[in-house]
């Protein structure tokens, strides 16, 4: 729904990617996000001052294969694929803070997030377990569920841009890296409950849905689809070869649940946005649209910027995921729409003059041809969710995007990591209101390292910072 800025391409993955990955192979490269922003999260210094945490870094704090120690042994733990990612880390913060120990699989392929994964190890320590691997490793995945006894399958290439570029990735990850958690699951004794994270894309372009312009924003012209989004009734219209993959997947994880009894809930969420959000033009618009006002100012949309959202905070989120495992035995089986619902539609354009105001940056606004296959009105009917669990939104848009503007304030140090640099500067820069837009090249590899029980030929978990 929004552009790139200009003179860059931006190739985006969650969770469980590597470009080019042999699955069999010893080594799994390490995915290549060919640009990212230079935006790194602070974390405080023994002597209190920030730091920002390296590749190298990750490694040190990273369990390779070893279990938790201390009381943690005596719970089984939560599975996390993706984990370092903005959904991902949110949801082991609400676990590990609870006493729950988490295990997460992510081969940090999105830029920026191995400071959610430092985050996590300074508070929580030993209760959190990292493996650097990819859910395209049918052997590592089973390894991992058989030894907990819930999953949050979150992993996944996110982008329909990159999906265009490189259909054949997006498959593997989104529909075969599916699929190897779906047949790990299957085989454990007793089931564990698992949550997919699908997409409003499943549905399509929606082009039948008949819109008329009012102020910033198009509304439908139908009063019931106005009062109430779109509802999972709507028959599945897969676009893109992302929509394909994502959606296959979505009927993948309906039919274990039918076929093997697996209890499985799908979750087909719209725009989320909060803290610990590292957003692009492809994914996250919300914070990308935040750190792009802070940088220069300038913004591309593609389309005339009327195109509407159901916005859902992430606290809001983390509470339906939490919702649908207490309630697993009603939802299992089930797809739901997850949003913010119609009370927190709003409009790209209204988005962004709401940043305007926080910020007091006026951006400068370019407009570009809409994408393919995007929505102009997407809104989340949530009521099915609501009747199974009772919950509700409970942050709106005015204060959901006001809390977000803040944390990127207090938790986002621009122009720390240079073009082709993954370690700060002796001397950080100070905070500016307009931020210098510079970008790093980060090209991560890695070598396979020891985990217990897995072949090396198959193992596919990572050393970071070696060579190839």
């Amino acid at each position: 729904m929004t552009a790139e800025p200009r003179g860059h391409k931006t190739r985006e993955t969650k969770g469980g990617t590597s470009e080019g990955a042999r699955v069999r192979s010893e080594r799994v490269p390490f995915p290549v996000p060919i640009v990212s922003p230079s935006f790194a999260l602070r974390t405080a210094s023994s002597d209190g001052g920030p730091t920002i945490l390296g590749i190298e870094g990750v490694r040190q704090l990273s369990r390779y294969g070893s279990h938790p120690s201390g009381a943690s042994r005596f719970r089984r733990p939560v599975l996390i694929t993706g984990g370092a990612g903005f959904i991902g880390s949110n949801l082991a913060d609400r676990f590990l803070h609870a006493g729950r120990p988490v295990v997460i699989l992510d081969n940090l392929s999105r830029a920026g997030v191995e400071h959610n994964i430092r985050y996590l190890r300074d508070i929580y320590g030993d209760l959190l377990e990292v493996h650097l691997g990819d859910v395209r490793n049918r052997s590592l995945v089973e390894m991992l569920v058989a030894r907990c006894e819930s999953i949050f399958h979150f992993a996944a290439q996110v982008a329909v841009t990159t999906s265009l570029v490189d259909p054949i990735n997006d498959f593997a990850t989104n529909l075969q890296g599916t699929l190897h958690v779906l047949e790990a699951a299957r085989k454990q004794d007793p089931l564990p409950s698992l949550l997919f994270t699908s997409t409003n894309k499943v549905y399509g372009d929606l082009q039948d849905i008949e819109l008329v312009p009012v102020g910033k924003k198009h509304v439908p012209r139908s009063h019931g689809i106005r009062m109430r989004g779109i509802s999972e009734s709507r028959p599945l219209d897969f676009h893109s070869p992302y929509g394909c993959s994502k959606g296959a997947a979505d009927q993948y994880v309906l039919d274990y649940a039918r076929m093997y009894g697996l209890p499985s809930v799908v979750f087909r969420m719209s725009c989320i946005y909060g803290r610990r959000q590292l957003g692009t033009e492809d994914q996250g618009w919300v914070v990308h649209f935040a750190l792009q006002m802070l940088r220069d100012g300038s913004l591309t949309l593609y389309g005339d910027g009327r195109q509407v959202r159901d916005i859902l905070y992430i606290d809001d989120l983390l509470d339906a995921m939490l919702a649908a495992t207490r309630d697993i035995k009603t939802v299992a089986g089930k797809a739901f729409n997850i949003g913010g619902g119609p009370d927190n539609a709003v409009s790209l354009l209204e988005v962004i003059g709401r940043l305007a105001e926080l910020s007091g940056v006026e951006p400068v606004i370019r407009y570009g041809p809409r994408r393919k296959g995007d929505q102009a009105y997407y809104v989340s009917d949530t009521r099915r969710f609501f009747k199974a669990t009772g919950w509700t939104p409970q942050v709106s848009t005015q204060q959901g995007i006001p809390r977000l503007f803040h944390w990127i304030l207090e938790n986002v140090e621009p122009g720390v990591l240079e073009l082709g640099h993954e370690t700060p500067s002796a001397t950080p820069r100070a905070w500016e209101s307009s931020a210098i837009a510079d970008y790093r090249d980060w090209r991560a590899v890695s070598d396979g390292a020891r985990v217990e029980g897995v072949p090396p030929s198959e193992r596919g978990v990572r050393t970071l910072g070696q060579k190839e």
